[in-house]
């Protein structure tokens, strides 16, 4: 395909894997830990630098069309979150960190296996994958936490402020070990997982696109405001304050002391403005445009107290889960699956990012001998992840196929790609044969 696309032969391919995240969502951006493992599933692009300065961008996707532009006048287009922006994103990221002006064309073709909107992070590998190839292309080298770190910074270009577990990941993954990602200073520890349990992926068949919605903006800015309450509450220099963990660090207390200090600081009842400006000490003018993002500017509520408190939660909920991995005890995968189900609940409740084919779907696979089950990704939408004891596979996975997908026929279509048992899967990398 690639021949008859661009008359020529690829010189090298470049392959970026998608990832789950097993445990600690929607807390990377606010500077938790995570833990997540690299799937099999991942993007793929052949690359064959050429002479000119054109950028010629094709899928293998017939959904996706091919586009071309200047290698040196990269404009990304944030209202409108196209395949090829977050190409755009990899390739800009790499750019601007060299400092370079002239850059070398090159003809890409894309290819994928990661669903779409699934929250598998078919987003992040094809940001991953866009600035590995012009990493090579140019001929330049980087560490893998590096490449990770450009490549976080770079997706916002599309307007998402994510946090990095998704980049991370995709280029710190090792075949057969989930990771403990933690931030500032980036870094990545091995997570062995119980060996009598598999984690099941099952797509709920509703898309979500994180940089289409504001949900997952507003999100992130209901934890900075949070993070700058607590920290006004608890005479800390708030307007220096950006996230929550912050606010942990400078108290020099424990998470389950955080919850406490959630309780006591801030109410259940959605925050107006002029309430936050109230707290802060601030007018109006101040709140729009020094701390709200442009795409938050016109929300007039605000939920503190639950997101704070999912996050706090969360954060101990990772802790919670890597301790259980390390010390294996027999009713490891049972404890496992608990705080799977903790999490799933603080996210629907909490943080609000569920949909009612999630909860269904969650509900449907802890029925069928998932010990736990969560969404996975932002939510909204996308896959549920399980574990799954790996005596019940086979019937946990025809009776998950009848109950959800055969109901529905929609997602019937889509149900070869939908539910999978999944192992830790290895980081991105450059090979010069297909």
């Amino acid at each position: 395909m690639f021949n008859s696309k661009f008359g020529s032969t690829p010189k090298f391919y470049v392959r970026a894997p998608g990832r789950v995240n097993i445990i600690g969502e929607h807390i990377d951006y606010c500077g938790y830990s995570v833990l997540p493992m690299a799937v099999e599933q991942d993007m793929l692009i052949a690359v064959e630098p050429v002479k000119t300065h054109t950028l010629q961008l094709a899928n293998t996707n017939p959904l996706y069309p091919d586009f071309s532009t200047s290698a040196n006048n990269i404009c990304i287009d944030k209202t409108k979150p196209l395949w090829h922006n977050y190409f755009l994103c990899g390739f800009k990221g790499i750019q601007e960190h060299f400092g370079l002006s002239k850059l070398t064309g090159m003809n890409c073709l894309v290819d994928g296996n990661i669903p779409p909107g699934s929250g598998l992070s078919s987003s992040s590998a094809l940001v991953c994958c866009a600035g590995l190839v012009t990493l090579t292309v140019l001929g330049m080298s980087l560490s893998k936490v590096e490449l990770a770190e450009i490549c976080a910074k770079s997706e916002r270009y599309i307007g998402t402020e994510g946090g990095g577990m998704d980049q991370s990941i995709s280029f710190l993954a090792e075949e057969g070990t989930a990771k403990l990602i933690e931030f500032s200073p980036l870094r990545a520890t091995d997570v062995k997982l119980p060996s009598g349990a598999v984690f099941v992926i099952a797509n709920s068949c509703v898309e979500m696109n994180k940089a289409a919605t504001s949900h997952f903006n507003i999100r992130v800015m209901e934890c900075r405001l949070a993070a700058k309450v607590l920290a006004k509450h608890k005479g800390l220099q708030w307007d220096k304050v950006l996230r929550l963990e912050e606010v942990q660090t400078q108290l020099g207390i424990s998470l389950e002391e955080m919850l406490l200090v959630t309780e006591d600081a801030l109410h259940a009842e959605p925050y107006s403005r002029e309430e936050i400006c109230r707290c802060l000490g601030i007018s109006l003018e101040e709140l729009c445009t020094q701390i709200l993002s442009p795409n938050t500017q016109d929300e007039l509520t605000f939920k503190l107290y639950q997101r704070a408190k999912h996050v706090y939660s969360e954060a101990a909920r990772v802790l919670q889960f890597k301790q259980v991995c390390e010390e294996a005890p027999d009713n490891a995968v049972q404890l496992l699956g608990e705080l799977m189900n903790q999490s799933h609940r603080s996210c629907r409740d909490m943080y609000e990012c569920s949909c009612p084919e999630l909860d269904q779907l969650v509900d449907i696979c802890r029925k069928f001998g998932a010990k736990g089950s969560r969404l996975t990704g932002a939510g909204w939408g996308g896959c549920t992840v399980s574990i799954v004891p790996a005596d019940v596979l086979p019937s946990f996975l025809t009776n998950v196929r009848e109950a959800f997908y055969q109901r529905n026929s929609s997602s019937l279509a889509l149900q070869k790609h939908s539910l999978f048992a999944t192992k830790p899967g290895g980081g991105a990398l450059v090979f010069l044969e297909a």
